[in-house]
């Protein structure tokens, strides 16, 4: 795996799609697939700011700790077994604990997101993220993730 991944790289190992793909960019993922180093860059264009709050836009905590996630899940991807197919499977949240938001996140802003894995623990994988803007720390959270084969899409009914 890439020592970085661009947006398409991202792109074909995350399922997400706009609005909810968080993260634009991995510039770093150690090579003992423990550490990764994620960036978002917020922009005014995101849909949730039409609604939180206009007047004075915030990203939600919720979509910070969303995309702390999604950059532990390009470990959490890295790490899976060689006879388990990453398309084939979706990463669920287990666990959020000690969630704590330092200072708010708002257009213009960049997210620089470092996420590491901790241990696997009866299939999941524990990890711990945090997220800054201009150094200084606007999130952190430790999380749990179970990865589970992926539903199954039903073709067409044949007319």
């Amino acid at each position: 795996m890439p020592k970085s991944l661009n947006i398409l790289d991202i792109m074909e190992q995350l399922p997400h799609r706009y609005p909810f793909l968080l993260i634009d960019r991995v510039v770093e993922l150690s090579d003992e697939l423990d550490r990764v180093v994620a960036i978002k860059n917020v922009t005014m264009n995101e849909p949730q700011f039409t609604g939180h709050f206009p007047q004075a836009p915030v990203m939600p905590g919720v979509l910070i700790i969303e995309a702390m996630a999604q950059a532990c899940a390009i470990i959490a991807l890295a790490r899976l077994p060689k006879d388990v197919d990453p398309k084939k499977c979706l990463f669920y949240f287990a666990g959020i604990d000690n969630a704590r938001f330092k200072r708010i996140v708002q257009p213009g802003d960049q997210l620089v997101i470092e996420g590491k894995f901790l241990k696997a623990k009866l299939g999941m994988g524990i990890f711990e993220a945090v997220a800054r803007v201009d150094g200084k720390v606007a999130a952190s959270a430790s999380m749990m993730c179970a990865y589970r084969p992926a539903p199954q899409q039903s073709a067409p009914a044949a007319e």
